[in-house]
């Protein structure tokens, strides 16, 4: 659906993409990740078309972005970040508008907007103004807006930006039903959204892939695979010493708690269990200790594993 090769865009001195490749095939869910200013939204405007490339070539469902700019775009829906709607018009009366100037006939615009209406859960609000709306049912008229058009390709940049717990979920949930008949590619920065929806992640970051794979290979293949945290009391300095010796131990930090209390992490190599000889160690000294557990590694381990600066 989407093939991207060598793709760069440069601005004056700054090179914001530089040499992108990747791909994604028809019916997948791909989190496109990345720090600020990795280069994703200049990625993501070069493939709907808003700017040109420096070098390298776009294809989405074998049209040309730059060639044929019109069929390209025919395939795409896109949902910015902050999504661009009409406030004085209607819910219905919006997406109609919107269905028109993407070349649909009268009576094809009327039933696509049914039928997004109701994709997106919006028929208890398709009357209403839309500078009234929250910013939840916002979000979901942009996204029907994406997709009255009945594209192959879904793109949506911070879909879930400034939701709360529920209706974020909700999106997830919608999102998820989505990919049941489009490609979409999603950019986040809710990690564990994409580990509960993404069926492949590509990282960037200055503009280069880090790292492309299944959210679970790139958990398991992670050069930290993990912590453990163990909660112990005594003096932090020499029990923080004595867990940084131990083997395959590759840093220990610590934070205070009540009543003389520390939340020591101690962050182990891959492929490494170090909790029977951190019990041990404990036990011979006699340190009062609550718990001790592990904590598998994350998506979000991951990405900042691979685009911290220190």
């Amino acid at each position: 659906m989407i093939e991207i090769q060598n793709l760069t865009k440069r601005f004056a001195r700054h090179t914001a993409v530089r040499d992108l490749s990747f791909s994604v095939k028809q019916g997948e869910i791909v989190g496109f990740l990345g720090p600020n200013g990795a280069g994703k939204t200049t990625t993501l405007r070069m493939l709907t078309g808003y700017l040109p490339p420096s070098s390298g070539s776009i294809e989405v469902g074998g049209c040309d972005v730059f060639r044929d700019s019109i069929g390209a775009r025919r395939k795409i829906g896109y949902m910015p970040e902050n999504v661009p709607l009409y406030d004085d018009m209607r819910v219905r009366e919006y997406l109609k508008f919107r269905a028109r100037l993407k070349g649909l006939s009268n009576r094809d615009a009327r039933r696509r907007v049914s039928e997004v209406i109701e994709t997106c859960g919006l028929d208890s609000v398709r009357r209403k103004m839309i500078k009234v709306l929250s910013k939840g049912y916002r979000q979901r008229v942009g996204l029907a807006d994406a997709l009255v058009h009945s594209p192959e390709l879904l793109i949506l940049d911070e879909p879930t930006n400034g939701l709360d717990p529920n209706q974020i979920r909700q999106i997830r949930e919608l999102i998820k039903r989505l990919g049941e008949n489009h490609t979409i590619l999603l950019s986040t920065h809710i990690l564990s959204e994409v580990e509960m929806t993404c069926d492949r992640v590509i990282i960037i970051d200055n503009g280069q892939i880090k790292a492309e794979d299944t959210p679970q290979n790139l958990v398991a293949g992670m050069r930290a695979a993990g912590k453990v945290v163990a909660e112990i009391m005594g003096d932090q300095e020499v029990v923080g010493g004595a867990l940084s010796r131990l083997d395959h131990v590759k840093r220990v930090t610590h934070e205070p708690l009540p009543e003389d209390w520390f939340q020591f992490d101690i962050l182990v190599e891959s492929g490494t269990d170090a909790r029977e000889r951190i019990y041990e160690l404990i036990a011979q000294n006699g340190w009062p200790m609550r718990s001790l557990f592990r904590r598998e590694a994350t998506l979000e381990d991951v990405f900042v594993e691979l685009t911290r600066r220190d």
